[in-house]
């Protein structure tokens, strides 16, 4: 706690006239470029590795980046909550599921842990164990990488299929209106990667892969 008080009181100290004319726009209202569904792991930070400023995500952040399918019995509303209020209210086009490296929730997936302790993560963490069966029967986006770091990428591209199984958001992407997107935060090595279709990979967000994405979305 020491060191949160201590920054808030830097922050004071340290915000600029035109951070603070930013927020003062800010508080009038927020148009956000995307929904961002990043893990609540405490060394994920999308705006730091977006480099982007207040006001431009819309963040939903929970265990392992998940979010429950449309058939689920029990769907967290919190989460739903979050999409529905990013479309309807925020009139959001884009989401971006993100992954991450050296994942815990990816962890526990991998080794079965007893979590009795601890019944709610255990209902939580159900909506990930289709992605651990898939990569225990060998299926592999980006070879090399550790069990665990596979049961990551491939929980990526399973939670956007749990996304688009609701018919809010297949209504919208059959009118253009949404783009869903898959990305994987490597934290050893502060990159990130972007999910190709065509090649069935991650790739490395650089200059050169930022250029083909963003030809890519402008004839969308």
């Amino acid at each position: 706690m020491k060191k949160l008080i201590e920054g808030i009181v830097d922050f004071r100290k340290n915000i600029t006239e035109e951070s603070r004319d930013l927020f003062a726009r800010l508080a009038l209202g927020q148009k956000p470029d995307a929904l961002f569904i990043a893990c609540s792991d405490s060394r994920v930070v999308p705006n730091l590795f977006a480099s982007t400023n207040p006001g431009d995500l819309f963040v939903l952040r929970n265990m392992g980046n998940m979010i429950p399918p449309h058939s689920s019995p029990d769907q967290d509303s919190s989460a739903l909550a979050a999409i529905e209020f990013s479309m309807h209210s925020l009139n959001i086009f884009d989401i971006i599921v993100c992954g991450h490296s050296e994942c815990g929730a990816m962890q526990m997936l991998h080794d079965k842990k007893d979590t009795k302790c601890c019944p709610h993560l255990a209902s939580w963490l159900k909506y990930g164990e289709d992605s651990a069966k898939l990569a225990k029967k060998g299926m592999e986006i980006n070879p090399g990488l550790s069990l665990t770091n596979q049961i990551s990428q491939i929980n990526v591209l399973q939670q956007i299929e749990h996304i688009k199984s609701y018919p809010f958001i297949q209504e919208r992407i059959a009118k253009n209106k949404l783009r869903i997107h898959g990305w994987w935060f490597d934290i050893g090595r502060a990159d990130v990667y972007c999910y190709e279709q065509s090649v069935n990979q991650f790739i490395l967000i650089d200059e050169t892969e930022a250029k083909l994405i963003l030809k890519r979305l402008e004839g969308i």
